[in-house]
C-alpha cells in the first residue's frame, strides 16, 4: 500500500517536477556550464569570464549599481511602507489612502519605466518633476527676461563680464540710448509699453533701453525708438565709476529710466543678471543622479507592496501591549520604537528580504527610464547580461554573469528559507 502511494504521489508530482527541470534545473545548469567557454561556445575559457566580471568597466559599474540598489531600495520602501501603515490605521480614509498606495503594483515595470520617463522630462513643459522644482525655484529667484538680447549694429554698447557697458562715459543732461536686440516678442516681459525717447531732466543721467527692432526691411529708425518697438521693462542699469557701481536704476515699462547726479562722468552698465538663462531644472536623468531618480520611481511602485505586508502584520499585533505601554507613561515614538517595530520584525524581514531578491534582478525599470546618454551610468546585473548576451554577442560572459547574480540571490533565499522554519518551529 505504501509503494503504491508513492507511485500515485510520484505520479501527480512527475508534471510540475518536468516543468521545473525544464525550466529552471536545465536552464541553470546549462548557463553554469556555457560561463566556462568562449563567445562561440567552441574553445573552454576556465575562469576568464568571471575574472572579466571584476576586470570590465561597464560589469564593476552595473555591480556598485547593484550594491547602492540592495542598500536604499529596500529599506526606502519599506521604511515608507511603515510609515504608511502605522500612520493610517487610526485615520478612518486609511483604506483609501492604501489604495492608492498600493495602486501602483497593478501597474507593469514597462508602464511604470514609460510614466517616468516623462516625469523626469528635462523639459519643465513637459517633466513634471522638473516643473515644479522650477516653479518653486523661480518663486524664489525669477530668471531674467532677456537672456538672448545683445547689442545690434551701430550699438553704443560693448560686451563685458558677460553683460553690456557703454563705449564711453555718460553725462548729466544728455539722454542716452541703450539699444539691444534678440527677444522674441513672445517672450517679453509683462508690463512692456512702446519705447518712449528719455527726456532730459537737470542734474540727472536719464536714458532709454529697448527693443532696436522693427520688422520690414529698411524699416524703423536705428538708434532711436520706433512706434513699434517696445521698451525693456526691469531692465537693470548700473553707472560705474573705476570699477565701483555709483548708482543704479531699473527701466520703466517704456524702458525708460534716471540715475541721480553721481552717475555724472561714468559709464552704463547692463549687468549680466540681466541676461541670465532662465532656469532649467534638475537633469534628473543626467549621470549623477539617473540611479536615485530610478530608485524613486521603484519605491513609488513598491512601497504599496511594503504597507500592506506590514498593514497586515499590525493588525496582528496584541493592542494590549500596546496599551500598557501608553499607561505606563510611554510617548508614542517610543510606543513605536520599542514595541511596534520589534514586534513586527518578522514582517519587516519578510519585506525587506523580498525586495532585495527583486531589485537584484531590476532590468525593465534602468533600461526604460535611462535614457542613452546615461545609461552605462545607470547599468545593472541583469541589464548587462541583457547587453552581453544580446546586444555584444558574448554569452560566456552573460551567463558568468547570471551565476553570479544566482550566487547573489541564494544567501538571501537561505536566509529566508531559515527563518520561515523559526516561525514554523515557534
Amino acid at each position: 500500500m505504501t509503494g503504491t502511494r508513492r507511485t500515485v504521489a510520484a505520479l501527480f508530482l512527475l508534471p510540475a517536477l518536468v516543468l521545473l527541470g525544464a525550466l529552471v534545473v536545465y536552464p541553470i545548469g546549462y548557463s553554469l556550464v556555457r560561463s566556462f567557454y568562449n563567445a562561440s561556445g567552441d574553445g573552454f575559457a576556465g575562469f576568464d569570464n568571471y575574472t572579466t566580471l571584476f576586470t570590465d568597466d561597464s560589469i564593476r559599474t552595473a555591480l556598485k549599481n547593484n550594491v547602492i540598489w540592495v542598500v536604499f531600495a529596500p529599506t526606502v520602501s519599506t521604511a515608507l511602507g511603515l510609515v504608511f501603515a502605522v500612520l493610517t490605521e487610526r485615520v478612518r480614509w486609511g483604506t483609501a489612502f492604501k489604495l492608492v498606495v498600493f495602486m501602483p503594483m497593478a501597474i507593469s515595470m514597462l508602464a511604470a519605466g514609460i510614466i517616468f520617463r516623462l516625469v523626469y522630462d528635462q523639459d519643465p513643459d513637459k517633466g513634471v518633476a522638473n516643473g515644479v522644482w522650477v516653479g518653486v525655484h523661480d518663486t524664489f529667484a525669477q530668471s531674467s527676461a532677456f537672456p538672448k538680447a545683445h547689442p545690434g549694429r551701430e550699438s553704443p554698447l560693448v560686451a563685458e563680464d558677460g553683460g553690456f557697458v557703454t563705449k564711453a562715459a555718460v553725462h548729466a543732461g544728455q539722454p542716452v540710448g541703450l539699444p539691444l536686440v534678440g527677444v522674441a516678442p513672445d517672450q517679453l516681459p509683462d508690463g512692456v509699453r512702446k519705447a518712449a525717447a528719455a527726456r532730459a531732466e537737470p542734474g540727472k543721467v536719464t536714458g532709454t533701453t529697448w527693443q532696436d527692432f522693427t520688422r520690414g526691411k529698411g524699416v524703423g529708425k536705428l538708434g532711436a525708438p520706433d512706434p513699434s518697438e517696445v521698451g525693456y521693462a526691469g531692465m537693470r542699469i548700473e553707472a560705474v565709476k573705476d570699477g565701483k557701481v555709483v548708482a543704479s536704476a531699473e527701466a520703466a515699462g517704456d524702458g525708460t529710466f534716471a540715475l541721480p547726479a553721481s552717475a555724472d562722468g561714468a559709464r552704463l552698465r547692463l549687468p549680466a543678471s540681466n541676461f541670465k538663462e532662465p532656469y532649467n531644472g534638475v537633469d534628473w536623468l543626467g549621470p549623477a543622479l539617473v540611479t536615485p531618480a530610478i530608485i524613486g520611481a521603484y519605491v513609488w511602485m513598491w512601497a504599496g507592496f511594503a504597507m500592506v505586508l506590514i498593514a497586515a502584520g499590525l493588525a496582528g499585533v496584541p493592542r494590549e501591549l500596546l496599551e500598557a505601554a501608553r499607561v505606563d507613561g510611554a510617548t508614542e515614538w517610543q510606543v513605536f520604537r520599542k514595541v511596534t517595530v520589534p514586534l513586527l520584525a518578522p514582517v519587516l524581514a519578510v519585506v525587506v528580504v523580498t525586495l532585495m531578491i527583486n531589485v537584484l534582478k531590476v532590468f525593465d525599470l534602468v533600461f526604460i527610464i535611462a535614457p542613452g546618454s546615461s545609461q552605462d551610468d545607470a547599468n545593472v546585473l541583469a541589464l548587462e547580461l541583457y547587453r552581453k548576451g544580446f546586444a555584444e554577442s558574448q554569452p560566456g560572459i552573460a551567463s558568468a554573469i547570471s551565476v553570479f547574480l544566482l550566487l547573489l540571490v541564494i544567501p538571501v533565499m537561505a536566509f529566508n528559507i531559515r527563518r520561515l522554519r523559526r516561525e514554523v518551529r515557534r
